[in-house]
């Protein structure tokens, strides 16, 4: 399966007419009318026009929808040195030639008059004001020398970039024209719900205004593009050219920018596309108009899903089985949500009053708060529901924590070893100064930690939401959560990262244990 973005680069178009073409006696059966005989005792109908009665039920069309707002669709024209791409070859950043390239690269023509070995790519945006200022796609423009717009009447116009935003895949252009333009509104994409009809107007392989419709299949899918990834999944048939172009509502509101396909043969569409949702396009276009750049807000923790297990060992309410929200796994030292009394353990539900199902959600939530501003995080903390106010700060542009006495044995409890974090496993480990716990030296083959997916060198700092000095501190903690016969949640730090993994240990593994070491 390939998932692939659609600007279209100019090749020749073959179209092949389907003409009528005599088949000889390959086709047995079929006759010229003037060779059909004729029953003498049948009255044969007198040739004419064929006029069809008015049909009672007309399928509906979207006539009036597309003669509104097709005066607003654009198409565009940018011409690029394809050796000069500045955020990686062939598409937008992330995508490569396999799985994810955008919707095709804009789809290219080789200009040989061009000693610059200029390329033309062609994709489609919008305007939104009568001003001229345009959405489209950041890799319909990418790495463009010049771009031009062309108008729904064949006006064309060059066009001045006010900014782009790799991370949103979102670009912003405006054009000048000597009168107002004819503009269309964003709408609300909350509001797009699966099997609501939508149309899609574009520039599919440099056809101009062309239109294909639809329906909303699914909301808020990942494509494993990038952090954000939020994207409304439709069936309209979108294809190589439609980036950058809109997708209506039947009330003629843009509710989404068209961006991706999936195309597992690399050529059109198979039914499936993406669209980014219009309330996405609306942050992320103001402030590529206010200031040429997007600055996404963060609070600092580290986040992980939350399964039916994990949920169970840090006695979540029951009856949810899925979009439980997303579980701190640690908290940034001195960061917004570490001054706000967040705390690893707490499951973050909902950012001002926006529900949170899984990390992906809170942070494309977080990231959509002013930076500077506060943001109300409503966390489950020990089960209990709680409010945390926190100042949202800015997300760095490159998208981006002591010792123990040794201890070890066999032991019964989860099936692992543990051992102090001595100075050589410290510098094995590669952990920071200041990391406090025990290491699980060997994981016992069968066991609830093997089962777990705990490995030997992971350090447990945590059990619960109680932080663990050492191997005695740590075997006390899991000791008091298997006498509740329920899962353990264990925080443990993996190369570099934090995380929680819970373990269901078995019935028999649920006797006393010693304090030498052992969890």
């Amino acid at each position: 399966m390939m998932t692939k973005r659609t600007p279209w680069r100019g090749r020749a178009l073959a179209f092949t007419l389907l003409a009528g073409t005599a088949m000889g006696g390959a086709m047995t059966g079929l006759y010229p009318a003037a060779h059909a005989q004729s029953d003498p005792g049948v009255v044969q109908p007198k040739p004419g026009a064929i006029e069809p009665g008015q049909i009672s039920h007309p399928l509906p069309d979207f006539v009036g929808l597309v003669r509104q707002v097709k005066p607003a669709v654009v198409s565009i024209t940018s011409k690029m040195r394809p050796d000069e791409d500045e955020e990686g070859q062939g598409g937008m950043p992330g995508f490569g030639h396999g799985q994810g390239f955008p919707f095709g690269f804009p789809f290219a023509m080789p200009m040989p008059q061009q000693r610059q070995h200029l390329v033309e790519a062609r994709g489609s945006g919008f305007l939104i004001d009568s001003n001229g200022t345009i959405v489209t796609n950041n890799h319909v423009v990418r790495g463009a020398t010049s771009v031009s717009v062309t108008l729904d009447d064949g006006t064309v116009l060059p066009a001045r970039v006010i900014g782009r935003d790799k991370a949103s895949d979102l670009a912003v252009l405006r054009v000048r024209a000597n009168h107002p333009l004819p503009f269309i509104n964003l709408g609300d994409s909350n509001a797009a719900q699966p099997g609501a009809w939508v149309v899609a107007v574009g520039n599919p392989f440099g056809l101009g205004g062309t239109v294909t419709a639809g329906i909303v299949s699914a909301r808020g899918r990942d494509i494993g593009e990038g952090n954000y990834d939020s994207f409304l999944q439709i069936d309209a048939p979108i294809n190589q050219g439609n980036s950058g172009g809109p997708l209506f509502t039947q009330d003629g509101k843009v509710v989404g920018v068209n961006s991706a396909i999936i195309s597992p043969n690399g050529g059109g569409s198979v039914g499936i596309g993406f669209a980014i949702p219009s309330n996405t396009v609306k942050s992320v276009v103001a402030q590529l108009e206010r200031s040429g750049h997007v600055t996404r807000g963060y609070i600092g923790v580290q986040a992980q899903a939350v399964n039916a297990a994990m949920s169970d060992a840090l006695h979540l309410p029951a009856g949810s089985t899925e979009d439980r929200g997303a579980l701190v796994a640690s908290v940034e030292p001195d960061g917004p949500a570490s001054h706000a009394g967040v705390q690893p353990g707490d499951v973050i539900v909902s950012v001002n009053g926006q529900h949170v199902g899984n990390p992906r959600e809170l942070a494309i939530n977080v990231s959509q708060v002013v930076p500077g501003s506060h943001a109300k995080l409503d966390v489950l903390r020990q089960g209990h529901d709680q409010t945390v106010d926190v100042t949202v700060g800015t997300l760095p542009s490159d998208g981006s924590g002591r010792g123990a006495a040794p201890a070890g044995g066999e032991g019964q409890g989860l099936g692992v070893s543990l051992s102090g974090i001595t100075p050589n496993l410290r510098q094995q480990l590669d952990l920071a100064d200041g990391t406090r716990g025990a290491v699980i030296t060997e994981v016992k083959p069968g066991s609830p930690a093997e089962q777990a997916g705990l490995q030997p060198g992971d350090v447990i700092t945590g059990v619960g939401e109680h932080a663990v000095t050492g191997t005695a501190d740590a075997t006390r903690a899991i000791r008091e959560q298997l006498k509740s016969n329920q899962a353990v949640a264990l925080r443990i730090v993996r190369s570099g990262e934090n995380l929680f993994v819970a373990v269901s240990p078995s019935q028999d593994d649920q006797g006393d244990s010693q304090d030498d070491g052992n969890g």
